[in-house]
């Protein structure tokens, strides 16, 4: 759907941004870093019922997620500024609907509380009662929130992914920009690995 509309706009408007691919790269990268999170979410999300054995392993997805996640809040925050100010092309896709719309400041803020707290204990050490305790409720008012975001976006999640890589197809699907969009996702997740064996590092404490 996001790509659709966006694609749409190349012949009516004006060309897409060459080197980004203009609306439709803005949609395609969120959509490729949106399954790659999927991915090291469900990866967080099976150490936190073994958290006594997997802590180790638990520290390191959790900082391996903060340039994603960055770089997706970034992508999303782009198309927000430029729909708000007016660009034409991003104007005439037009936001997203009203249901995906309303939640979206509660997912930036607990998100945000989410790995806020996180890193504040790697620094912190044990016991860390309150940081812990301030953790795991923004983690659930965070799951319950991105359960809703990723119901709302998940249909078109695998072609605004693989749109890059596909090789056939109309001539819209060939897309610039895309070697950019490959670049920036594999830099934030090695910059994510990077990050991960720093964790462990500043968190001997915990472990």
């Amino acid at each position: 759907m996001l790509e659709s509309q966006a694609a749409s706009l190349g012949g009516a408007a004006r060309p897409v941004a060459p080197r980004t691919g203009g609306v439709a790269g803005n949609a395609r990268l969120t959509g490729a870093v949106a399954v790659a999170l999927l991915v090291l979410l469900a990866a967080e999300g099976v150490t936190i019922p073994f958290i006594g054995q997997l802590l180790g392993p638990h520290i390191f997805i959790g900082l391996l997620l903060v340039p994603p996640v960055a770089l997706k809040m970034a992508s999303t925050g782009y198309r927000f500024a430029r729909y708000y100010s007016h660009d034409e092309a991003y104007v005439r896709k037009g936001p997203p609907p009203i249901a995906l719309r309303l939640p979206a400041p509660g997912v930036v803020l607990t998100t945000l509380a989410v790995f806020g707290t996180g890193i504040a204990l790697l620094f912190a050490g044990p016991p860390s009662n309150t940081l812990i305790f301030a953790h795991k409720l923004s983690f659930i008012a965070w799951v319950a929130l991105m359960t809703l975001h990723v119901l709302g976006h998940l249909l078109e999640l695998p072609r605004l992914a693989s749109a890059d890589w596909r090789r056939g197809g109309p001539r819209e699907a060939r897309l610039a920009g895309a070697g950019v969009r490959a670049g920036l996702l594999a830099g934030v997740i090695a910059l994510g690995v990077a990050l991960g064996f720093l964790a462990l590092s500043l968190g001997q404490a915990w472990l």
